[in-house]
């Protein structure tokens, strides 16, 4: 099977189609706010309501409606074991975990969706721009970012031990510069991984 790694970071100093698949439902609380709901369930907004057609203003709910969530599939357990590898690597060189942050995942996951739908192995994304432009489009702000990405392992093992055994990705996952991280994987019909382990220190 083909298999690959790319690495990209950037330390700076600033002076200012879907990964999902299954559904739950949820009973709308007084004081709920489509905001409000998504942010509960670690979700982006945009997911929430294409999950939700029949919601046609975001702003009109009311309690006691039935929401579709959409929940993560079964490759959530393979994102989080990525993250717990990369601390136990970090711990082993004295350096402190990094905080998992559910939206710095859902960018990752989309990134490795991107590729695995788009047939292409790349930190530019055809759809995205660069990881850091895709970070800030997403709402995020940093003063240090990096992204590490592969396909064709099979397992958080197989990943996390090629990026220790490459200086960039290496480099990457023991950075003092990080302090969180986001993890997203993808499939492609044929059965191949995509991977993208994305990392930030935020404001």
């Amino acid at each position: 099977m083909r298999k690959a790694l790319a690495v990209l970071s950037i330390i700076v100093l600033l002076s200012f189609s879907t990964a999902f698949a299954q559904t739950k439902t949820y009973t709308v609380q007084a004081g709920d706010t489509i905001w409000s709901i998504a942010v509960k369930n670690q979700i982006g907004i945009s997911e929430l309501l294409k999950a939700n057609p029949q919601i046609k203003n975001p702003n009109l709910i009311y309690p006691g409606q039935k929401i579709n969530i959409p929940n993560s599939n079964n490759l959530n357990v393979l994102e989080n074991e990525v993250i717990k590898l990369t601390n136990q690597e970090r711990a082993k060189v004295g350096l402190p975990a990094l905080k998992t942050n559910w939206q710095l995942s859902r960018v990752a996951r989309f990134k490795s969706q991107d590729m695995a739908n788009k047939n292409y192995f790349s930190h530019y994304s055809p759809t995205y721009g660069s990881p850091f432009k895709m970070m800030e489009s997403f709402g995020l702000k940093f003063m240090a970012a990096g992204e590490n990405i592969a396909y064709g392992q099979r397992s958080a093992q197989e990943v996390v031990r090629a990026w220790m055994s490459s200086p960039g990705h290496r480099a990457n996952i023991l950075s003092p510069s990080f302090t969180e991280i986001g993890v997203g994987i993808a499939k492609k019909s044929n059965g191949v991984l995509y991977w993208t382990q994305m990392f930030m220190r935020p404001y």
